[in-house]
């Protein structure tokens, strides 16, 4: 990319679909703004085809995004656009191909909410395992049953396998190792630095067959779309939870509600879906299941941080500069 005169965005259109948007926020909306670009608001609050982001895309220089799905359909449309910044690590609704054979330029938020999706994924699990949304529920009643039906059950001692072991698993295997468990880990890469003694690196089905409680922090691709069916919960324990902050893709959701109906599982806790949002009755009324709308990696520090970073991104590419976040670097070096 060469040089674009003085930076301004002045005519330039950018579309931002990513719902934590503030429009008025200086490192946000407003630095936009301030470069005279032409901010256009469409939240992405449920479903999405892409006839509907063909639509939305159309005439737009840049798009801020949140998982609206990005296909050759509406790369078609897309005549214009030049980036896209993906709030977010996750690309599994972008056409990567698609899109480097468009000329558009994708970056994401790498990094910024790592720490912010372990939190998530350690809170998910003692909620499932101290059983807090049945406690609350009963609470809210009026009963006062301590013990019980919905006795809670312990973390401390039990074993802990972690599907995917990069930054995120990574930080939730520091903080599980706080509350006295062992920590498993399948993943490609073995563990290194300072957890390598810690964590012990096995495959995925002796991860299932051993965990109490098994969590998934994988990226969704061809190879991993239902990565745990009804094969892989089959050699889980009875009492295992199976815990989701990653995609939710990775798993079969009919295969896990018929896990859970039929007491072959103790208990699920997921903050992702198939369908987003969930649209599976028979997957909502469980009351083993912890729900959460796909907010792990939410927080108002992440928010602020990826907002800054994902304008920053659309800012360099449309004033000719290499964005610092890019992932298809083969579009920025041109």
């Amino acid at each position: 990319m060469s040089p674009a005169g003085n930076g301004a965005l002045a005519g330039r259109r950018i579309l931002v679909t990513w719902p934590d948007f503030d429009s008025d926020d200086p490192a946000g909306g407003g630095y936009l703004r301030d470069l005279g670009a032409d901010v256009t608001l469409a939240p992405k609050l449920g479903r999405r085809s892409s006839g509907d982001m063909a639509a939305l895309v159309a005439g737009a220089d840049g798009a801020i995004v949140s998982t609206d799905p990005f296909d050759a359909e509406v790369f078609a449309h897309a005549r214009d656009l030049r980036v896209i910044a993906r709030v977010g690590v996750g690309l599994d609704s972008i056409d990567m191909e698609a899109a480097t054979r468009a000329g558009v330029v994708v970056t994401t938020t790498k990094g910024a909410n790592e720490s912010t999706a372990a939190d998530h994924t350690l809170a998910l699990i003692l909620a499932a395992v101290r059983r807090i949304p049945e406690q609350d529920a009963s609470t809210r009643r009026g009963d006062w049953l301590r013990t019980g039906p919905h006795v809670a059950w312990d973390l401390d001692g039990a074993t802990v396998g972690l599907v995917g072991f990069g930054a995120i698993g990574q930080r939730v295997a520091q903080r599980l190792l706080a509350f006295g468990v062992a920590v498993l880990a399948a993943d490609p890469v073995a563990p290194s630095g300072p957890l390598s003694g810690v964590v012990e690196h096995v495959t995925l089905d002796d991860l299932l067959r051993r965990s109490d409680i098994v969590s998934l922090h994988a990226p969704l691709s061809a190879n991993s779309k239902r990565l745990i069916g009804a094969p892989e919960l089959a050699l889980m324990a009875r009492h295992a939870i199976l815990v989701n902050t990653a995609r939710g893709g990775l798993v079969d959701e009919e295969a896990l509600v018929d896990a859970l109906e039929g007491g072959r599982l103790r208990a699920a806790a997921l903050d992702v879906f198939a369908e987003e949002p969930p649209q599976a009755e028979r997957l909502r009324r469980l009351g083993n299941v912890v729900m959460t709308p796909h907010v792990a990696g939410v927080s108002e520090r992440s928010v602020s941080e990826m907002t800054r970073r994902a304008c920053r991104s659309v800012a360099d590419v449309l004033r000719g500069r290499v964005p610092a976040d890019v992932v298809n670097g083969e579009v920025a070096a041109r």
